[in-house]
């Protein structure tokens, strides 16, 4: 083999690793989706891409986390407060309650001495209607307002019948006829059924 042959041998033995070099780059840019230009570019920024966006959501996730916890914390807040609110409510509308009946208290103690210091009936009756009429005019102004029943058509939704008689009047049957307890709304709410005798 002359010198010349053997060069041309040495050059296409280069070419050859050169060219499977070149192809096996080519091939594996082609796999990762890299520019053949810079080899590698391309997935190096991707990384630093994912861990910039892997950074980022690291950090929403701390927000929202802190702003989960905040929001426990001032619902638990809220509800005790709520709690408190209602326990001072029923303790105040219980108050305010006594306070008006109280007066009413006060008369029945006058009335009880004046009874003591007099036999005259018609100043006693005076008193105790007075006493009564305040106890009432008291529970009105708190809201208080007593059903009427009688002659009304029984209704189930407000009336507890106790018993049935005949009625004396046609008209009357299935009506109310007599009342054994009044029924009461507070503030328009019914608070307790009227006891009634209906006629049949």
């Amino acid at each position: 083999m002359n010198e010349k042959d053997f060069e041309k041998e040495n050059i296409t033995e280069e070419q050859t690793d050169n060219l499977t070099q070149a192809q096996a780059e080519e091939q594996i840019a082609r796999e990762l989706n890299v520019d053949d230009s810079v080899p590698g570019t391309q997935h190096l920024d991707d990384s630093v891409e994912d861990d910039s966006e892997l950074v980022q959501v690291k950090g929403e996730l701390a927000e929202m986390k802190d702003k989960y916890l905040r929001l426990v914390a001032e619902f638990d807040n809220f509800r005790r407060r709520n709690a408190k609110e209602a326990i001072e409510l029923r303790q105040t509308a219980a108050k305010d309650m006594m306070q008006a009946l109280l007066v009413v208290l006060d008369d029945t103690d006058r009335a009880a001495k004046q009874m003591e210091a007099t036999d005259d009936l018609v100043q006693i009756k005076e008193g105790v209607s007075l006493v009564f009429n305040k106890l009432r005019s008291t529970l009105q102004g708190k809201g208080l307002k007593k059903m009427e029943s009688i002659h009304h058509p029984f209704d189930a939704d407000l009336h507890e019948a106790i018993t049935e008689i005949p009625a004396p009047d046609p008209e009357l049957a299935g009506k109310v006829i007599d009342e054994i307890e009044p029924g009461y709304y507070l503030n328009d709410k019914l608070i307790r059924y009227a006891k009634v005798i209906v006629g049949k």
